[in-house]
């Protein structure tokens, strides 16, 4: 069973920066991939950014890739997202998520994540 929770959400002006964190309860941490997903108001949720097995093996979405970094640290069971230059078209709702990823990788998409967080809501304001 993995459990997931994540923190950092808040509200912060236009060009602001947070650091989402998402704390994992499982035994073997670092065989899974890990992502940031959100969800805006009325919008479907996209995948933002995925950290792989790989050491150093990351992904985030083209149009974030200036201003979201990824990252984890399996030592403390921890997956990090770095978001710098907030627009108010970043505000969601984002989730941390989990895949069992035999190979190591996954594309980053809904249905290839098992296990979810509650999410932590992201407003920002112009």
């Amino acid at each position: 069973q993995v459990q997931l929770v994540e923190s950092g959400g808040d509200s912060v002006q236009d060009g602001g920066s947070l650091r989402l964190t998402c704390a994992a309860s499982v035994y073997n941490y670092s065989s899974y991939c890990m992502a940031w997903f959100r969800q805006g108001p009325g919008m479907r949720r996209e995948g933002v950014a995925a950290a792989y097995t790989a050491a150093d093996y990351t992904y985030v979405m083209d149009s974030l890739r200036d201003r979201f970094a990824i990252s984890r640290d399996n030592a403390k069971k921890t997956l990090y997202l770095q978001m710098n230059s907030l627009k108010p078209d970043d505000t969601a709702m984002y989730y941390c998520a989990a895949s069992d990823c035999p190979r190591g990788w996954v594309l980053l998409a809904d249905q290839n994540f098992n296990y979810w967080g509650q999410g932590t809501q992201v407003t920002v304001s112009s």
